[in-house]
């Protein structure tokens, strides 16, 4: 029989929450989610919700066994990277032979990584669930008790909420609409990327010849495109990004999500910790979002690993992992923050700064692997 008192509690089943509760698992933590998946039909086509995840990040999956159950021919390695802005002419080229690294960043699917990570998890059914604080703990209905509850569950988050944290929260006025397309000529590992005086495209590698599209687009452009015909669609997408790949072909129908900023204003509380988009939202632009998240759980997992018989929800530790994470979220939101205030300006002068900017920047070996390197740990 399971006990009813935990030393740890996460709360939600998303790839942070899962990939914390198997690097912290044991007798006393437990996973409060509806069970997920852990197999996947073999040769089904490409989700069209996936994810650029960082090195250090499949390092941490691999530390955890979970990248290892994924099969190799759903993943895609991204070993170059080119970038354009919207004079069509400024661009900066990223590649990982010349930063001499294997690999910029691996694409793999939403349902395949979740299933890999929930082989081996147990989970407790979360529908309907209530939270009460008290000083020696966390209650949660049903009949649960945990000295430390982690919320790991999503924008909306109840333990955000009921913890009694603010969130800071604005609407960036764009929907990101993803797809996959079949693509005449081959993209070689080559993510791509058009900045578009406001919208982004991006074009990621999928196994094969085909790739994934997130173009983030002003909400009532984003639901013109994705009302389009299949055939539509590719001419408009390869129109776009300047048929760098030749033709394209639909593999699957287009669907789209809003997209809003959202920075909790701690990621800690007595009892509580927050984790991934419970605390932080962004811009897809960078492709960071699961990243940061994933960073998260890597963090606050050492700091859990290191506590010895230290109470696991007790502040002064929980703040450990909240000072490891301040630097770097705050260096990824002014990063996007900046980047989506400067391609989204329409005055001439705003389009020579940025453009230039690219082209100096992709000038600059050093400071170019600056940004690799961060963009990878």
């Amino acid at each position: 029989m399971k006990p009813e008192t935990y030393d740890i509690l996460i709360v939600g089943g998303g790839p942070v929450g899962a990939a914390l509760a198997r690097a912290v698992r044991g007798p006393g933590v437990a996973l409060l989610a509806p069970p997920r998946p852990t197999q996947q039909a073999p040769g089904r086509a490409f989700d069209t919700r996936t994810y650029a995840l960082s090195p250090g990040n499949v390092q941490f999956l691999r530390d955890i066994g979970a990248w290892q159950a994924i099969d190799p021919q759903r993943l895609a390695p991204v070993r170059a990277m080119r970038v354009f802005g919207d004079d069509g002419a400024a661009s900066i080229e990223f590649d990982a032979y010349r930063a001499g690294v294997p690999e910029l960043a691996w694409i793999v699917e939403d349902a395949t990584l979740q299933a890999a990570l929930w082989q081996g998890l147990d989970a407790i059914a979360s529908e309907n669930i209530e939270i009460a604080f008290a000083d020696e703990g966390v209650s949660v209905s049903p009949g649960l008790k945990s000295r430390l509850v982690v919320g790991a569950d999503g924008a909306n988050s109840l333990v955000r909420r009921a913890a009694g944290i603010a969130a800071a929260e604005s609407d960036y006025g764009q929907s990101a609409v993803v797809a996959n397309f079949a693509c005449e000529r081959p993209h070689r590992g080559t993510a791509w990327q058009w900045f578009q005086r406001g919208p982004v495209l991006a074009l990621l590698p999928l196994p094969g010849r085909q790739v994934s599209m997130v173009w983030s687009l002003p909400t009532a452009e984003a639901e013109r495109v994705l009302r389009l015909a299949p055939a539509a669609l590719c001419r408009e997408v390869e129109a776009a990004s300047r048929g760098a790949l030749g033709g394209l072909d639909c593999t699957g129908a287009a669907r789209s999500f809003p997209l809003r900023r959202l920075a909790a204003r701690k990621l800690v509380a007595p009892r509580v910790a927050l984790a991934g988009d419970a605390g932080h939202v962004v811009h897809p632009l960078a492709g960071q979002g699961l990243n940061l998240g994933l960073q998260d759980a890597r963090a606050l997992a050492a700091v859990l690993a290191a506590r010895g018989a230290r109470d696991p929800g007790e502040l002064r530790l929980l703040r450990r992992y909240e000072r490891a994470r301040a630097e770097p979220l705050l260096a990824m939101n002014i990063a996007i923050g900046g980047l989506f205030t400067l391609f989204k300006g329409e005055s001439e002068l705003a389009a020579r700064l940025r453009n230039a900017g690219l082209n100096l920047t992709d000038r600059v070996p050093v400071l170019k692997n600056v940004l690799m390197r961060h963009a990878m740990s």
